[in-house]
Order: C-alpha cells, then sequence, then structure tokens
C-alpha cells in the first residue's frame, strides 16, 4: 500500500511544501515590519496623508498601530488557536491580511484616508499576530525532531530576507508617479499572502493538534504521508505514541484543558520561571533597539546623519544585504556555538555599536556622523546573527510540553506589545534628544548581559526531556539552574527517565509503564490495523476495546506520549 498523500505529494516532498509555506508566512512577516520605513516620509505619502507629514509622533502612531493589531492577533490565538486548529488558523490569518490590504490601498484623498489607514493596518497585524503565533507550532508539529531547531531558526532568518524585499521595492516605486510610491508596497504583500493562503487549503492539519482532539485515524494518515509511510506500518503506530516526545521546538501539546494558573506554578517543573525566560528573551529582543533600525532606517539616516531621502533608502536597502547575509549565520552555528553564547555575543556587538552611532552623533558634525552609519550596519549585522532568531525558538524549548502552547503565545504577546511601545517612541526620541536615542538602547543592552549570564541556562543539544530535567535538578539541589545545565550530562534516552525518577519528575510506576509501553508498541500496531473498522463515528480508534484517549499522566514534563495505547492483558 502506497503512503497516502496531500497536494500530490507524500514523504520529502510534502515535508518540503510545509516548510515552504511556512517560511512564505515569515517572510511576509519581515516584508510588513520594513515597508513602512521607506514610505513613512515620502513626499507622495505625506500629501495624501497630511497628517504624517513633518510630525515624528504621527509617524510613530502610524507605524506602531500595526502592532496593535499584531496583539490583538496573537491574544486570539491563545484564547482560541487549540480549537480552530492550526492549518485553518493560518489561512484565516492570510484572508484578514488580504482584507488589511485592501482597506490600505484603497484610501483616496479628500475622505478620510488616515483613518483608512490606520484600520488598515490594525486589520493586517490581526492577521499577521495570528499567523506568527500559529506558524511555528504547525511547522514544528509536523517536522522531525533533528530538524526542528534549525526550522525555527531558518524562519526567523527569513523574516531577514522579507524586510529586504520591502526596502527595494520601497526604494524602486520611489522613482515612480504619486500613487505608485506607496500604494504598490502596501499592495505588494497580496503576492505572499495568497502564497500562504491557497496551498494551505491543500496541506495537511498538524498531525499533534488531531490526536489532542482524539482523531487518531486522520492523525495517522498525516503521520504517515509526511513520513512516507503505510498508514498500517509499525513506523507510523511508533510515531502516533511517541509524537509528544517528539515536540522539541515551539509546538506545545495544545490540550484544552491545561489552565492558565498553571503558567505561574514553579516547584520542579519551574512553569513560572520558564515562562518568564521565553517572554524576557522576547522582550529584550525589541527593547534592544532592533525595530528602531529596522523600521526607520530611513528615518534615522535623514534626521540623524543628514542624508536626503533618496540616498537614505538606498543606505537602507544596502543595510537590509547586510542583515540577510548575517541572519544565516545563525542556520550553521546555533547548535555548535550554543544559544547562551549567541545572545550574549549578539548583546555585546549591539551595545558596541549603539556605543559607536551616539559618540559619532555628539560632535554634530558631517563627517562624524558618516561614523554613525557604520554603527547601525554593525548593530544589524549583530542583531541578525543572534537575537533574530534566537527570541522564536529559546520559548519553544525552555518551556515545558504541559504550558508550552500558552507559554509561546504570551512570548509572542510580549514581542509585539514592546515592538509597539519602541516604534511609537522611537521617532519621537530622535527629534526631542538625538544621540540620547542611541545612548539609551546601549544602556538596555548593557543591562542584559548579567540578566543572560546569571539566569538563562543553555539548551543547545539538549532534549525536551533533558530540559526539564535540568530545572529539576536545579530546584532539588537548590543551584542556580545555569549551573545544573553545566553539569548535567548529555543524556541518552535510557538514562533519561532514571534521571526524571531521581527527581521526581515521574515516579518508579510510570517509568515501568513507559517500559512497557515501548514494548508493546509492536503488538499495538497489528491490533489497530485489526480493530481499525471498530473506530467509531468520531474517528477514535479501539485499541483493545479501549479507546484512545488523552491521557495526562507523565505529559506535564514531557515524558509520556500523552495517548492510552494500552491493551487490556
Amino acid at each position: 500500500m502506497a503512503p497516502p498523500k496531500f497536494m500530490g505529494l507524500s514523504g520529502r516532498p510534502l515535508s518540503l511544501a510545509v516548510s515552504t509555506v511556512a517560511t512564505t508566512g515569515f517572510l511576509l512577516f519581515g516584508y510588513d515590519q520594513g515597508v513602512m520605513s521607506g514610505i513613512i516620509t515620502a513626499p507622495a505619502f505625506n500629501n495624501v496623508f497630511t497628517a504624517t507629514k513633518d510630525n515624528p509622533e504621527m509617524q510613530g502612531f502610524v507605524t506602531a498601530i500595526y502592532e496593535i493589531g499584531c496583539l490583538i492577533g496573537a491574544m486570539s490565538i491563545l484564547a482560541v488557536g487549540d480549537l480552530l486548529g492550526r492549518r485553518r488558523a493560518i489561512i484565516t490569518g492570510a484572508i484578514i491580511m488580504l482584507l488589511g490590504v485592501i482597506i490600505q490601498v484603497t484610501a483616496m484623498p479628500g475622505a478620510t484616508p488616515l483613518a483608512q489607514l490606520i484600520v488598515g493596518r490594525v486589520v493586517m497585524g490581526v492577521g499577521n499576530g495570528i499567523n506568527t503565533s500559529t506558524i511555528p507550532t504547525y511547522q514544528a508539529e509536523c517536522s522531525k525532531t533533528s530538524n526542528r531547531g534549525l526550522l525555527i531558526c531558518i524562519e526567523g532568518g527569513v523574516i531577514a530576507f522579507g524586510t529586504l524585499i520591502a526596502y527595494w521595492i520601497d526604494y524602486g516605486a520611489s522613482y515612480g508617479p504619486d500613487d505608485l510610491v506607496w500604494r504598490f508596497p502596501i499592495a505588494f504583500q497580496v503576492i505572499f499572502a495568497l502564497g500562504l493562503s491557497i496551498p494551505m487549503l491543500y496541506l495537511p492539519e498538524s498531525p499533534r493538534w488531531l490526536l489532542s482532539h482524539e482523531r487518531v485515524d486522520e492523525a495517522d494518515r498525516v503521520i504517515a504521508a509526511l513520513r512516507g509511510y503505510e498508514v498500517d506500518s509499525e513506523e507510523t503506530t511508533m510515531e502516533r505514541t511517541l509524537i509528544v516526545d517528539s515536540l522539541r521546538a515551539s509546538g506545545g501539546h495544545g490540550q484544552k484543558s491545561t489552565p492558565f494558573k498553571v503558567l505561574f506554578t514553579n516547584g520542579k517543573t519551574q512553569h513560572f520561571r520558564r515562562m518568564l525566560l521565553g517572554a524576557g528573551s522576547q522582550l529584550m529582543q525589541q527593547v534592544g533597539g532592533c525595530n528602531a533600525v529596522i523600521y526607520f532606517f530611513p528615518v534615522l539616516f535623514e534626521k540623524s546623519i543628514g542624508e536626503t531621502h533618496q540616498m537614505s533608502l538606498l543606505l537602507g536597502g544596502v543595510n537590509m544585504i547586510v542583515y540577510s547575509i548575517f541572519a544565516t549565520v545563525s542556520w550553521f552555528v546555533i547548535e555548535r556555538v550554543g544559544r547562551r553564547r549567541l545572545f550574549l555575543y549578539g548583546t555585546i556587538g549591539q551595545m558596541l555599536s549603539m556605543v559607536l552611532v551616539f559618540a559619532c552623533l555628539i560632535p554634530g558634525t558631517k563627517s562624524a556622523a558618516r561614523g554613525a552609519a557604520v554603527g547601525l550596519f554593525t548593530y544589524i549585522a549583530s542583531f541578525g546573527a543572534t537575537w533574530l532568531p534566537l527570541p522564536w525558538l529559546y520559548p519553544a524549548e525552555v518551556n515545558p510540553i504541559r504550558t508550552r502552547g500558552k507559554a509561546n503565545a504570551i512570548s509572542t504577546c510580549s514581542n509585539w506589545m514592546f515592538n509597539f511601545l519602541i516604534v511609537m517612541v522611537t521617532p519621537i526620541m530622535v527629534d526631542k534628544i538625538g544621540w540620547g536615542t542611541y545612548l539609551f538602547f546601549a544602556t538596555m543592552n548593557a543591562c542584559f548581559i548579567p540578566i543572560i549570564y546569571f539566569f538563562f541556562p543553555e539548551t543547545a543539544r539538549r532534549s525536551l526531556e533533558e530540559i526539564d530535567i535540568i530545572f529539576a535538578k536545579g530546584h532539588v539541589e537548590n543551584m542556580s539552574y545555569v549551573k545544573a545545565a553545566k553539569e548535567l550530562p548529555h543524556l541518552e534516552p535510557h538514562e533519561i527517565e532514571s534521571y526524571a525518577v531521581q527527581y521526581g519528575l515521574i515516579d518508579a510506576a510510570d517509568g515501568g509503564v513507559a517500559r512497557r509501553r515501548t514494548r508493546d508498541v509492536e503488538g499495538a500496531s497489528t491490533e489497530k490495523k485489526r480493530d481499525r473498522s471498530d473506530s467509531d463515528d468520531n474517528g477514535t480508534v479501539s485499541v483493545s476495546g479501549n479507546s484512545a484517549v488523552v491521557d495526562e499522566r507523565g505529559v506535564e514534563s514531557g515524558f509520556g506520549d500523552g495517548l492510552n495505547t494500552r491493551r487490556d492483558i
């Protein structure tokens, strides 16, 4: 029997299609980040939206209101994402973004164009907030454990390429007629939104989401299609029974019953601490000044360094080339160098770059200001290689399986809240305090160094189960979690269970069940073939008379498969 197919694909081609569509979503995310930077001060744009002309407060508001929409979208996924499903959420987000584009580009002079633009940007943001909260989860839940971290880093890097495209389209459109200057760059987002929504109509739902909703037959079909297995094969059965343990990156186990209050507990699992680490990484990404540079690079060149609008756009495009090149660095070093050191290296690079910028702006001369331009280039290089992808990866790894879905959504909300704050105040800061803006960001980055050094444990080359053991070890032995990560040796799969029992994450009885479950996989596969005809109308497979149901035993700390496949003996 051949593997099932989606879009006429199965195995590696289907997995590649899933990754391509997910990447398209983050390409659109990056494009949205950069598109306003080249048109917000363009005369053709200011003539239509007159309130933005020579008004840094309104320029900041028009640019930043998009982040409020993103926050609303992320919060909606926090509330209903598990009910809606990954596939339908992504399609919904893309359609909302299309609607937002149409609202923006149809704004006409003489009516209320600014209000229409603001509404359009909020609507566009809602769609993007939905997608940025869902796409990493969808890709993680459809990917193999071995490449999940790399794929999330690639997603983060692709943000830079989207911003690069936006800058150069802004630059090219600046030479066209007035309407082309701003309408075309905004309308171009339709290409990405269609490239995201149409393929998703034919791609599979996440197998993990299907299993969490007890739709086992459908999940088996998706697993078989993604891996190139037969539906009734032993490999399909084994992946189904172990699928929760395979969630190493930003998926989350998706149980609807996980209450919010669990996020604020500690103990051996340290839910609250781990949520703060993930959300803190997103906060530091924004307060470190990244979007002050990405959104307003041409504005910074015009106001702080004194270049013309056209030259500022050109230099912005060159800066984005540097950004994109360095964004690929993490793809090759993320496992070799580790998360902690990349965080620290990036923070030091950003701090020194901002010191260079403000120091060169103090004299107020043209020649000294060129040194500030160098600082902006080195800043974006440091950010692209480190802080761009890491805050999307780290929360997915550091949060335990029980709270990962909600904790990741909170991290995303943190990103958009502080994104809004920084984008809103940056043009005002540049206008009022000049070089002091860059001194502020340099100081913020300096503050991050001790926080990262003392509180962020290393997660590179660790399985989810090992990360759980790191926090349990730190709690039980009353030591720093950074030290616990250094002291804990890299564990083989057969060693993880004994450490989990030692630190109280599971008890010995649960360990015995896990061992019996592994021995029973082959037998369960045989029985599954025999009992498939007994499936009920909801797609739940009966295994020796017991319905396949979500089993929370051992799932909180990442142990156990979340699925009851026990047989009556």
